[in-house]
């Protein structure tokens, strides 16, 4: 499947962070996003149904349309008709939780509770319809200490035309919106931002490589649901159909369940996502999904074990061998497995220790996964790319699909593929790393060519035949990660870079740097006796 064009950005940046600076002082920054993400959500279902709406009464007065018709009773029927806004995935919204009526009484004095009751008012509409919505806009403006000047005035700067998906139907203003806080709150949030947040090039490069085209997703860590939304943008970037996906996942934080649900409602997806820990209280023990793609919390300890039933059927073997109270990660890798369909592949963010841990309720799990051929691919990571933790981390790949029996990769059950991006990526900031299109390009396209056959490659794809590179890349077999004690670490295999000749001899160089050593030493000296004869003359 070809890639797509995507369409171009509205620069809306500048405007967006003024609408959250409304706040400032009433506000902690990271609670910026439980006031302006609610905001936002009621505005786009406030803009499809008025969209909706107009499209409908000009349905009806167009003499070439089914609807046609002069009959005021007529007019008025199919402007109420509820189903004729849900085949668009509609809703009718009450004038009370329109986003003009807030426009219109931005100025009043209980515009705070104008505001909670818009809410409640459109919670419980989405609610007839869509019962696992319920609660997902809680009352939060009247107990704030925001003003009813800050919150007014976040409403007039949220009502910027550059911010409306009705002046800008073709440029899904208001999702990216959402995520362009997301991500801005993140930063704000620090270390608590983990529930819910994924920096994007780390979740594009994870989608970029296992490429959802179709089948079920599931994320069973699922924050505020970035993995979900990353998926539909690779789909509509190549050309694909949302239709052909389903959406599934869990989270255990019920405020960061309410942010996910609204990020996907605001992408028109269909989903099913659940509230719960999904390593004690699996919501979803049948489902087989064809794509994992999770960041689960890091090395979790104290997650109770003991917990889980005898028989357990996510376990490899007996629960004493396969769990430790002491740390989760294989527990989430067991939990993966058993979510895959018999084709499916898992893209799993993990704490790079869990590459070599020796406790013996992980290391069991690892020797487990490498000797019956579930591990892909392993890619270690570059440092600061999470906004949210110090901890260096890697990608695992797992799939049911090695035995290459789907017609579209070749058999790999006796090999693991690592990949080593320790020197990739860009800082954009002192503290923050993120990989260009062309990293994530060059991974994924590697990747590709060592598990595809070359006829499924796609047609921007570098190279249709895989090699190993010294210091970036290399095709282990299981025979040689068994010699390494099952060590998944890409360096034990990738190795260092080779180092270009440049045809000067080793003794050559010597002497180049002893000569330009010694003339440093001396201009240190010189400089030292000038700061000295300087301190002399105070």
């Amino acid at each position: 499947m070809s890639k797509t064009t995507v369409k171009a950005d509205i620069n809306f940046e500048q405007e967006l962070w003024k609408a959250a600076n409304e706040l400032r002082g009433a506000v902690a920054e990271n609670q910026y996003k439980d006031y302006v993400l609610p905001m936002i959500f009621l505005k786009h279902m406030s803009e499809r149904y008025e969209m909706r709406k107009e499209e409908l009464t000009a349905l009806v007065h167009n003499k070439n349309s089914n609807y046609f018709t002069t009959d005021e009773a007529e007019i008025n029927y199919v402007l109420e008709d509820a189903d004729e806004y849900l085949s668009k995935n509609v809703y009718i919204i009450p004038k009370e939780a329109t986003w003009e009526y807030l426009k219109a009484n931005a100025e009043q004095d209980n515009i705070k509770v104008i505001v909670d009751d818009a809410f409640d008012v459109l919670d419980a509409t989405l609610a007839k319809f869509r019962p696992d919505l319920k609660g997902i806009l809680p009352r939060i403006f009247v107990k704030s200490q925001l003003t009813a000047r800050q919150v007014g005035g976040l409403i007039n700067l949220l009502s910027n035309p550059k911010l409306s998906q009705k002046e800008n139907p073709e440029s899904d203003v208001l999702g990216r919106v959402y995520e362009y806080y997301i991500g801005k709150f993140a930063l704000a949030e620090g270390s608590g931002a983990g529930q819910f947040f994924t920096p994007g090039s780390i979740v594009r490069l994870m989608v970029e490589m296992i490429e959802p085209y179709e089948g079920k997703i599931f994320d069973a860590a699922c924050g505020s649901g970035g993995m979900f939304v990353q998926s539909l943008k690779f789909l509509e970037s190549h050309g694909g159909d949302k239709r052909n996906i389903a959406i599934y996942g869990q989270e255990r934080y019920d405020g960061t369940l309410r942010l996910c649900k609204m990020n996907l409602a605001l992408r028109d997806l269909s989903f099913d996502v659940r509230l719960g820990d999904s390593l004690l209280n699996d919501q979803f023990p049948d489902l087989k999904a064809d794509y994992i793609i999770v960041n689960p919390p890091f090395n979790v300890s104290q997650w109770h074990p003991e917990d889980l039933p005898e028989n357990d059927p996510r376990l490899f073997g007996p629960k004493e061998e396969f769990t430790t109270d002491g740390n989760a990660n294989f527990m989430w890798m067991q939990t993966f497995w058993s979510h895959l369909s018999n084709k499916g592949t898992a893209s799993v963010v993990m704490a790079n220790g869990a590459m070599t841990s020796n406790n013996k309720g992980e290391k069991n799990v690892r020797e487990f996964m490498v000797n019956n051929s579930m591990i892909d691919c392993i890619v270690r990571l570059p440092d600061k790319l999470f906004l949210t933790t110090g901890i260096p981390a890697c990608i695992f790949i797992l799939s049911k699909n090695r035995d290459g029996n789907d017609g579209q990769h070749r058999e790999r059950k006796n090999e693991i593929l690592f990949i080593d991006t320790s020197k990739m990526g860009t800082m954009e900031s002192r503290k923050l790393r993120v990989f260009t299109d062309a990293d994530i390009d060059k991974v994924a396209q590697t990747y590709h060519a060592w598990r595809n056959n070359p006829s499924e490659l796609s047609d921007r794809a570098e190279s249709r035949t895989y090699e190993n590179i010294d210091g970036y890349c290399y095709a282990a077999t299981l025979e040689e990660v068994q010699k390494q004690d099952y060590k998944l670490t890409p360096g034990i295999y990738v190795g260092t870079e080779e180092v270009a000749d440049d045809g000067i001899l080793f003794e050559d160089k010597m002497a180049n740097l002893q000569a330009t050593l010694q003339e440093q030493f001396a201009k240190g000296n010189e400089l030292q006796q000038k700061i000295l004869e300087n301190f002399e003359k105070l």
